[in-house]
């Protein structure tokens, strides 16, 4: 179930329960099946399983009684480490994946905002996105060269948000998200199932860093046919 880079099994069964709560999909009083089907389900250990329920249980997402089963607790804490990732399935929730396409040092484009003006390049990275393994958007985000820690590409598959924060000392807490349509790009992979040119939903955002400066641009072109972009107010 995990590939390099991406997150530990139990992270991502927590993330995928946590954005069904959000989504709605999981109800607050809901029991969850018998752990042993949930495990069998995803492919995991009971141990896995349990580990990830215990995640949930931390954030007060979920009560756990021995003999009663795991009941959900929808509240104000279904925030994962996706928040902040608006596209769901069409009928909601989904565990973000990635794979990464390309990642290069360049200098920025006069056609990107600013990110940043101490250096003049920055890290250009290109990715595929799936929602449980289904491929529903391609990204390109543009990181500030000032943020020079050793970037690998097998670090890029996970959530990158926990990435420039555990390798990078970059948070980013605030974000600008700008909705529209426009053409797949030409690079676009044989395996997002759209042809460049096609029409696709997009998604442009501006990232400020824990210091409240520009840190990062982002072009996410999404299918609408598999996905919808998703903005929560709690």
């Amino acid at each position: 179930m995990t590939e390099p880079g991406a997150l530990p099994a139990y992270l991502q069964i927590s993330e995928l329960l946590i954005r069904d709560i959000a989504a709605g999909r999981l109800a607050d009083g809901q029991r969850l099946p018998p752990e042993r089907r949930m495990a069998a389900d995803h492919g995991v250990s009971v141990v896995t399983l349990r580990k990830a329920l215990a995640e949930l249980e931390r954030r007060d997402l979920l009560e756990r009684r021995q003999g009663s089963g795991n009941t959900i607790r929808a509240g104000q804490n279904a925030r994962g480490l996706y928040a902040l990732f608006r596209l769901e399935l069409l009928n909601g929730g989904g565990l973000p994946t990635a794979r990464l396409l390309d990642l290069r040092k360049m200098t920025k484009p006069d056609d990107i905002p600013d990110i940043g003006n101490v250096v003049d390049f920055g890290w250009r990275i290109r990715r595929l996105r799936f929602l449980n393994k289904l491929a529903v958007a391609v990204e390109e985000i543009w990181l500030d060269g000032r943020f020079t820690g050793d970037i690998r590409a097998v670090d890029l598959s996970q959530s990158l948000y926990l990435y420039y924060r555990d390798a990078l000392r970059l948070s980013v807490l605030r974000a600008d998200d700008r909705v529209g349509i426009a053409e797949a790009p030409d690079w676009m992979p044989d395996a997002f199932g759209l042809a460049a040119g096609a029409t696709t939903g997009l998604v442009e955002r501006r990232a400020w860093s824990q210091h409240n400066e520009p840190a990062e641009f982002s072009r996410t072109w999404f299918d609408p046919a598999r996905a919808r972009y998703v903005a929560r107010i709690s």
